[in-house]
């Protein structure tokens, strides 16, 4: 066995170190201990037909591929596929699809999913219906003969729903349809869908995963051999595909996933409870109160509850507005995952692409993406903001 097998091997080591080693032994010419960055676009053949492991890098790249591995590792699967961006992770496993196949997706998936689907792979024929994943009967009643995919997120993008993935696989499986799942909010540490019974398993990698607000990405996994060799062919027919640096900077990130995320989840707790008790906050939404309605499939399903918050306030819309305007520490930006703490009015931002749709977010609902700044000062800009 290799030592870059060894690395890979889920039974033999923990998440954080296949984190920092697995797919990235240290280089063989040099000894360097951090995978080069290797911008070829074409690479020599010894013979024609016969190469080592490149041809084209649309087509692989060795950055990428130690990229693919060590992420792969991560999700428990036997093939990983690195993408441009999430959305054209998304478009992969849509591409799979013929027209008058059905989806399932969640009622509050995240709008730029639902763009992709309803108005991107819509006209070609493919068809799709919002469902509250939470209730059983409406998600059984949601299947019909032609239902080809059910498309799950948990936690949801923004309103922190979560789906028993569990439960809800086994619904699909029994009508022969193909599990997704969106695990960019838990990110493979907090939760291993692959494991849960989903078939395939999705990633913004500009999220969590890079971490750090510097690079776009994402990311397909999966242990089924036919939809990952139908996922490698659009990876390369397509060429959606990071280049060399950006797969650098996502390596970089999974290093530090682990002990990231830990910190995000500490501050998290601490936010969502000064939130609860704040007389200004209507409602807020994270899995790790104890009032949540999937807190106790969270605990289940998670390894902790993750960084994201989101909050209604008192006063609708323009009070929303206000708030998010007001804040110093947290960034009024679109985005989440990495480092800084961020605030935004998702019915205005991330989620605009769905107003007026069956997935429309509340008006006086707040986003946050919690970071790991001391947490103090995370707790005085909110109360600042609200009061």
């Amino acid at each position: 066995m290799s030592t870059e097998d060894h690395f890979i091997d889920a039974d033999v080591f923990g998440f954080e170190t296949r984190a920092i080693h697995a797919g990235q032994p240290p280089d063989e010419s040099t000894g360097a201990v951090v995978t080069p960055i290797h911008p070829a676009t074409t690479f020599a053949q010894d013979a024609v037909g016969k190469h080592r492991g490149f041809e084209y890098a649309r087509s692989g790249n060795p950055t990428r591929a130690a990229l693919e591995r060590c992420l792969a590792s991560l999700e428990g699967a036997s093939f990983g596929y690195a993408f441009a961006s999430g959305l054209a992770a998304e478009d992969a496993i849509l591409r799979g699809l013929h027209p008058g196949d059905h989806i399932i997706m969640g009622n509050d998936a995240y709008g730029g999913t639902f763009r992709l689907i309803d108005r991107v792979h819509g006209p070609l024929g493919i068809t799709s219906s919002p469902v509250d994943l939470t209730d059983r009967d409406a998600t059984v009643a949601a299947f019909r003969p032609s239902t080809k995919l059910l498309w799950i997120e948990t936690p949801t993008n923004p309103l922190l729903t979560i789906v028993d993935i569990v439960e809800v696989s086994r619904l699909a499986h029994e009508r022969g349809a193909v599990v997704v799942v969106d695990n960019t909010f838990a990110t493979p540490y907090l939760q291993q869908p692959l494991a849960l019974g989903a078939d395939i398993v999705v990633h913004s990698t500009t999220k969590y995963i890079g971490g750090h607000s510097d690079v776009v990405g994402g990311f397909v996994a999966t242990n089924d051999a036919e939809s990952a060799e139908r996922i490698r062919f659009v990876q390369n027919a397509v060429g959606a595909v990071p280049s060399p640096f950006d797969c650098f900077l996502v390596l970089r990130g999974i290093k530090t996933l682990a002990v990231r995320v830990d910190r995000h989840c500490e501050n998290a707790q601490i936010v969502a409870d000064m939130l609860r008790a704040h007389s200004q906050v209507k409602d807020v939404r994270y899995p790790g109160l104890d009032d949540h309605p999937g807190h106790a499939i969270a605990a289940r399903q998670m390894r902790a509850p993750g960084g994201m918050i989101s909050f209604t306030v008192h006063g609708g819309r323009d009070a929303a507005i206000r708030v998010v305007g007001r804040t110093k520490v947290f960034t009024l930006a679109e985005s989440l995952g990495a480092v800084e703490s961020l605030i935004e009015h998702p019915g205005a931002m991330t989620h605009a692409s769905v107003a007026g749709s069956a997935l429309q977010v509340p008006d006086d609902l707040i986003r946050l993406s919690v970071g790991i700044e001391s947490v103090a000062d995370l707790v005085v800009d909110l109360r600042r903001a609200l009061d």
